[in-house]
């Protein structure tokens, strides 16, 4: 008879090989990239460079994305009472939430461009940040409202005296202490509350000064993140109106003001930053600015979430896109590299042409506000309405960008192991926060209408291209047209933000980009020779010449 087979004797099984499969995206330098590092050096930061090589190598480690995905995965706990009953209202985190935020507060991601001397500080911050955004999102949040609430804080000059050096330092440190005993704070802000969401003047909650110069807030509100935060700004009603006012975590004397949170939002994305429900019930809190003029004192604050909102989902599309083209120039598909497909050829093109578009804007907003915070009137007129502008658009399109960088991938891009599922839930965000689609498009109406000089600084950012490109020309021409029109002003809002965002991309990438960049983009953008999906870039497009322009 013959022996029966054993294991060890049968033939090893194929269907695990692996092949066709693209090697990890780790390891590299996601700074090395000609789009960023061109903005950052024309937006005058060049002297940065060798600091965003250095970040962008951490950003690119396995390490660090390690810790991305782990942040994610194992999200914040809401911890509101001890275990002898005290009420502590603190968050937990992951260790890896806490070595992401170690390495942008250290990066000087925070509020460090505030105390930095040299002109082109908030560009080099803005580098870093989109970067970040790169890796994770959700971890910048705390970072992001501590670099904006410096310009607000300093309408209070005795509060910013006292908090502005710890707020521009470069230390992470967590946990709830007294502020002034700490190395490093972080900044947060509770505008919105349920009943009012984006009308902050139908806000409840009322202050009471006191007779040592405090006042006392009683109110909830509805969507405050970062609740593990040392500092908060916060919109309360006082007896001549809406008043900004300074909520600490810790007083002074090292006890613990009243900030109750009630509960953390289930969110679709973010998943690794906290965003809460506090209440305050007798909770101290300083005046910040003028009593009753708490909506034009906070929204210094957030001018500057705005701006990194842009940032933010210019990098969100550079990283989605980044993966895309990596897939595609390791994925062999009928024969051939998909990279080399014609048809993915189009829409790796025209993603990248997209990514471009939104970064050169992006840091063409980030150059304007750090000149514009050096004394450049010009600056911060055309920041006033080019930021609602950049705000709307460059947001507006990071959901449906990221997707079509998903759908590249394949059914590969539809497993988290991927990555790109967490970048899809994080898209939505930047459109929402600080004011949605809706409450740009009307700031730009009221910026052309009670700051005239804004438009005439647009004029002038758009007309520095006049002659270059016939199709840019025109489209600036019909512009003007849409600007003049007072009729219907509202319901056609969104169709100027759009037209005035892609006229304005076009202007700058005319002026800065390689010129198969800028031809593409006024055939497509300006001229309407594109469809409506991406990937119906026109036959005789140099796509070779925009996938050169690719992050990877």
């Amino acid at each position: 008879m013959t022996a029966p087979e054993t294991p060890r004797s049968r033939p090893t099984a194929v269907t695990h090989e692996v092949t066709n499969q693209p090697p990890p995206l780790a390891g590299h330098d996601v700074a090395d990239d000609a789009v960023l590092l061109e903005g950052v050096r024309r937006e005058g930061a060049g002297w940065h460079v060798d600091e965003l090589h250095r970040f962008g190598r951490y950003v690119g480690s396995e390490e660090a994305q390690r810790w991305a995905d782990q942040a994610n995965r194992h999200e914040p706990e809401l911890r509101t009472h001890d275990r002898f009953g005290h009420r502590v209202d603190e968050v937990e985190f992951h260790p890896a939430y806490h070595a992401l935020m170690d390495a942008s507060v250290g990066a000087g991601l925070a509020g460090a461009a505030w105390a930095d001397g040299r002109p082109g500080a908030h560009v080099a911050r803005a580098g870093g940040f989109m970067l970040a955004t790169a890796l994770e999102q959700g971890h910048l949040c705390p970072v992001s409202m501590t670099y904006a609430v410096v310009p607000a804080l300093r309408r209070s000059p005795d509060l910013a005296k006292t908090y502005e050096p710890l707020l521009t330092g470069r230390v992470y440190e967590p946990g709830l202490r007294t502020p002034t005993a700490k190395r490093g704070l972080l900044a947060g802000m509770g505008m919105t509350e349920k009943q009012g969401g984006t009308d902050v003047r139908a806000n409840t909650t009322t202050a009471v000064e006191q007779p040592d110069g405090t006042w006392r807030l009683r109110g909830h509100k509805w969507f405050t993140s970062a609740p593990m935060n040392d500092l908060f700004l916060v919109l309360a009603q006082s007896p001549a109106g809406l008043s900004c006012f300074l909520v600490p975590r810790v007083l002074p004397d090292g006890s613990r003001n009243t900030f109750r949170i009630q509960r953390l939002k289930d969110k679709l994305g973010n998943r690794s930053n906290a965003s809460s429900e506090p209440e305050f019930d007798d909770t101290v809190a300083w005046l910040v600015g003028d009593e009753g003029r708490g909506v034009r004192t906070i929204i210094d604050m957030v001018t500057m979430t705005r701006l990194d909102c842009v940032l933010g989902s210019a990098g969100g599309i550079r990283a989605a896109l980044a993966q895309a083209v990596h897939h595609a120039r390791h994925r062999s598909v009928f024969g051939a590299l998909l990279v080399d497909q014609p048809l993915m050829r189009n829409v790796l093109a025209d993603l990248s042409l997209e990514s471009e578009a939104a970064s050169t804007l992006a840091l063409r907003l980030a150059g304007a506000a750090d000149r514009a915070h050096r004394g450049d009137a010009g600056e911060r007129a055309f920041l006033r309405l080019a930021t609602a502008i950049g705000k709307y658009w460059v947001c507006k399109r990071q959901p449906v960008a990221v997707a079509e960088a998903l759908e590249c991938l394949g059914g590969n891009g539809y497993d988290e192991a991927s990555g790109m599922p967490r970048l899809y839930r994080e898209a939505p965000l930047n459109g929402i926060w600080e004011g949605s689609g809706n409450v740009n498009a009307l700031d730009m109406l009221r910026a052309l209408t009670r700051e005239p000089e804004s438009l005439e600084a647009l004029r002038s950012e758009i007309e520095a291209a006049a002659g270059a490109d016939a199709r840019l020309d025109a489209a600036w021409r019909e512009l003007r047209a849409e600007l003049s029109r007072p009729e219907d002003a509202q319901v056609r809002a969104r169709r100027v933000v759009e037209r005035a965002a892609l006229v304005l991309q076009g202007s700058l990438l005319v002026r800065h980009a390689p010129d198969a960049v800028a031809d593409a983009f006024c055939a497509s953008r300006l001229a309407g020779d594109q469809g409506l999906a991406f990937g119906t870039l026109p036959p005789g497009t140099d796509f070779a010449a925009l996938l050169e322009r690719t992050p990877v």
